[in-house]
């Protein structure tokens, strides 16, 4: 039986090619696939803004092949039901009997596409299976599988038409990622893959569910000290109450701060980022690196700081740089 720390090292190195594997399709995108990673070592939602055209779906996708995973895309439009996510119950005439007829929430992997042009009704169902790990078909309940992870994506430029998701939903996603253009040089390689002479690369299956489920299982045995979870706390509860974390200017930027979920997921998201690091304990680092993922569609502003240009973003980052790391 090898040790734990020989189980976290053989972890990251799978993880490690895992990230190669896709690298033979996606380019340039390593932060983006390194969050997806942790969301799925972590068993948590990732929501995801970004132009079209960024390879979002093109991620999901590649990562479902490499792990053998079932993956379902859901393109979410004004005139959906929530029948159309979920599933709904399918007459048969001729037995006067319903059969039900499973909805593409039931997959592995889930990439709700621009989640924001559905109405309330829809995006409840669907968060309510993020929550819950169940859907309900008329009066029967079905668990979904394992492991599931919903990868949602927004359009930041267009708002027309579009049902912007409530802060108490948009708690229910472990980490949003901003998706950002191509550098020069990862785009000119873009479309020598893509639009070249040779054909498209492809991917090969290189991880087992069954080390998905170790990989989680590893993360709930990574150390946290007690000065760790301390400094979560501390920046957590600087978000909601900024004068009394010594940071009066913000005072009159933050309407709302981050809930509890936040510091269980920055504990958790941590936790997986050290793992993947190859280390068998949480370190503030850890949390340093994760913690604008993890919040900042947590920390909603007052129109003072949006008249002023200031961003979730930069609201965190002056409170990173004021909570003393132990």
């Amino acid at each position: 039986m090898a040790s734990f720390e020989e189980q976290v090292s053989q972890t990251k190195d799978r993880f490690e090619a895992l990230k190669s594997e896709v690298g033979k399709v996606l380019v340039g995108q390593d932060h983006m696939v390194h969050r997806l990673m942790i969301g799925l070592v972590a068993d948590g939602h990732v929501l995801v803004e970004g132009v079209p055209g960024l390879a979002k779906t093109l991620v999901v996708r590649t990562l479902a092949e490499a792990l053998n995973l079932d993956f379902s895309r859901i393109q979410f439009t004004p005139d959906m039901l929530p029948g159309d996510v979920t599933g709904t119950q399918v007459f048969n005439p001729k037995e006067a009997t319903f059969s039900i007829k499973k909805g593409p929430i039931f997959g592995n992997l889930v990439l709700a596409d621009e989640i924001n042009r559905a109405p309330a009704k829809v995006q409840s169902a669907l968060l309510e299976a993020m929550q819950e790990r169940q859907v309900t078909i008329g009066n029967e309940s079905f668990k979904l599988g394992s492991p599931f992870l919903v990868m949602a994506t927004q359009n930041p430029i267009e708002q027309e038409g579009t049902y912007p998701l409530p802060e108490a939903q948009l708690d229910r996603f472990m980490l949003k990622v901003l998706v950002g253009y191509l550098s020069k040089d990862d785009e000119v390689k873009v479309i020598d893959r893509m639009a070249g002479s040779s054909a498209e690369p492809v991917v090969s299956q290189i991880m087992e569910v069954e080390e998905i489920h170790k990989a989680r299982e590893l993360v709930r045995q990574v150390f946290v000290d007690d000065k760790v979870k301390r400094y979560v706390v501390e920046l957590v509860h600087a978000t909601r109450n900024p004068g009394a974390a010594g940071m009066p200017q913000l005072k009159n930027f933050i309407e709302n701060g981050a809930s509890t979920r936040a510091s269980i997921n920055l504990i958790k998201a941590g936790k997986a980022h050290a793992l993947l690091s190859g280390r068998s304990y949480l370190s503030p680092h850890d949390i340093k690196t994760i913690a604008t993922d993890v919040l900042r569609h947590r920390v909603l502003l007052t129109y003072e700081a949006e008249a002023e240009g200031r961003t979730p973003d930069s609201i965190i980052a002056t409170i990173l740089e004021n909570i003393e790391v132990p």
